[in-house]
């Protein structure tokens, strides 16, 4: 009578049948396959809501400086204004990267850049690929003096904290260039995308000759920076409100530190072949660690 019974409660149960089927088995892939088609939709739209809440959190942040810009601009006298307008748009760039990391879906390593903070006179010259190189910038330098295009200087969004800020004009070039040596002068730090418009064809765009003219004129160090992205987003051409694909990652590191007594044509060849370079090989930051931080080299001469 027991002996029906015994072998009834040897067999095992059904979980312990389930925990022996083989991987690579045909049941164990349908239930992956499975938990994939139950993820995917939700892990879409968690990248929709953090790319949308990113724009929020941005186009707020910006009209709120831009307002309260606008207001101190007439009160405030540029010994004042000038840095408080600067520190505001820093403190709200700061804010939009820091949002974009919690959000896990992008990494930002700008740590080489902190090496920068307290240089004076020097003109920090990025490459361009996306709308958020001067973001990257700012949000780690935010008392550098900016060169804006006239219609982002003009703009409801950015107009306002760029005119409290003594962000510069690029629409003349004359004027362009004496503010830009004056703010040299003065010790500021000044960013120049040699460039002079984001990337159209990697690895960079042929490079204008105006910041070797206030470097020349000013006596200011160039000091290269590289930023390197695995993505497209908000580069040339991108739609702004196309989401892209996660994870994101960027990453700045910097280059040699450069002067010049020379012809400023050749100056501006020579730099932007060290750019060429340096750009040539895509960087597999979404895999490689950063590097090492290095303070940035000595000023040298290109002739």
């Amino acid at each position: 009578m027991n002996r029906p019974l015994e072998e009834h409660r040897q067999q095992p149960g059904a979980a312990a049948q389930d925990a022996t089927i083989p991987r690579g088995s045909p049941e164990r892939e349908s239930a992956r396959s499975l938990l994939r088609i139950l993820v995917r939709p939700l892990l879409l739209a968690y990248e929709y809501f953090v790319f949308s809440l990113g724009y929020l959190y941005f186009g707020t942040g910006c009209a709120l400086v831009s307002l309260l810009s606008t207001l101190l601009h007439p009160i405030l006298p540029a010994r004042l204004g000038v840095p408080l307008g600067r520190w505001m748009t820093g403190a709200h760039f700061r804010g939009f990267l820091a949002l974009l990391r919690a959000g896990g879906l992008v990494r930002i390593d700008l740590t080489a850049l902190d090496q920068l903070r307290g240089e004076r006179s020097i003109i920090i010259a990025p490459n361009h690929p996306s709308l958020l190189d001067a973001v990257f910038i700012i949000s780690r330098l935010p008392q550098t003096a900016c060169i804006m295009k006239a219609e982002i200087w003009d703009s409801f969004f950015l107009g306002g904290g760029a005119r409290l800020s003594g962000y510069i004009r690029n629409d003349a070039p004359i004027n362009l260039v004496r503010q830009s040596v004056n703010e040299l002068h003065a010790g500021h730090q000044l960013l120049v995308f040699p460039e002079g418009t984001r990337t159209r064809a990697a690895p960079v765009n042929a490079f204008k000759g105006g910041f070797a003219l206030m470097a020349k004129k000013s006596g200011a160090a160039v000091q290269t920076v590289f930023i390197e992205t695995n993505s497209e987003f908000l580069c040339k051409g991108w739609p702004l409100l196309k989401k892209p694909d996660f994870p994101l990652f960027y990453r700045a590191r910097l280059g040699k530190r450069l002067t010049t007594e020379s012809d400023v044509k050749e100056f501006v060849s020579k730099l932007e072949n060290y750019y060429r370079e340096e750009l040539s090989t895509p960087a597999l930051v979404e895999r490689a660690p950063a590097r090492e931080s290095h303070r940035p080299d000595t000023p040298r001469s290109v002739s």
